[in-house]
C-alpha cells in the first residue's frame, strides 16, 4: 500500500485530548480498512500565519499512514466536514521516517538555547541614580585634571 504523510490543524479552542480523539477515529477506520498509522506526532498549538475562520492559533497534528487511496479520499471529506478541523494536507511519500520530524527537533534546540544568563547591566538598569556630577563630561573632565595636576616627587 502507498504511504501518505497528513497534517491536520484543529481549531485552538478545543482540547488536545479532542485532537487525539479525531485521530483515534482516524486509526480506527483505517485499521478496519487493512492499512495501519506508522507515525503520529502532535506539535501543540502554534501560531497561524494568517487568520483561518477566525483562528489565529490551532493544533498541529502529523499522522504518518499505510493505505490505499480510496481510504485517503473518503478520510479527506470527512475531515473537510468536521467543524474542529481548519485545514489538513495529505502527501503521498515514499518512506515515512521514524525520527522526529523536523519541527519537533526545532522546538527542542529552542527550549535548550531559551536560558542565555542574566542581563548585563544596561544604560538605564544599573539600579543607581546618576545625579548632575555624574554624567561622562563631568568624569572625564575629573579624570583629566587629576592626571595632569597630580603632585608628587618628580622633581
Amino acid at each position: 500500500m502507498p504511504l501518505y504523510e497528513t497534517v491536520l490543524i484543529a481549531r485552538n479552542d478545543v482540547t488536545q485530548q479532542q485532537v487525539e480523539t479525531i485521530t483515534d477515529e482516524i486509526g480506527v477506520e483505517l485499521e478496519a480498512a487493512g492499512g495501519s498509522v506508522k507515525k503520529r506526532e502532535y506539535w501543540g498549538l502554534r501560531s497561524l500565519a494568517y487568520r483561518v475562520k477566525k483562528n489565529r492559533k490551532g493544533h498541529y497534528m502529523l499522522l504518518g499512514l499505510d493505505a490505499e487511496p480510496a481510504f485517503i479520499n473518503e478520510m479527506e471529506r470527512k475531515l473537510g466536514l468536521n467543524e474542529d478541523v481548519l485545514r489538513f494536507m495529505t502527501l503521498r511519500v515514499e518512506a515515512i521516517e521514524e525520527a522526529p520530524s523536523a519541527i519537533l527537533t526545532r522546538k527542542s534546540d529552542e527550549r535548550e538555547r531559551s536560558f542565555r544568563g542574566p542581563k548585563p547591566p544596561g544604560r538605564f538598569d544599573s539600579g543607581r541614580r546618576r545625579g548632575y556630577d555624574d554624567r561622562e563630561e563631568f568624569r572625564a573632565r575629573d579624570e583629566f585634571v587629576r592626571d595632569d595636576f597630580r603632585a608628587g616627587p618628580e622633581e
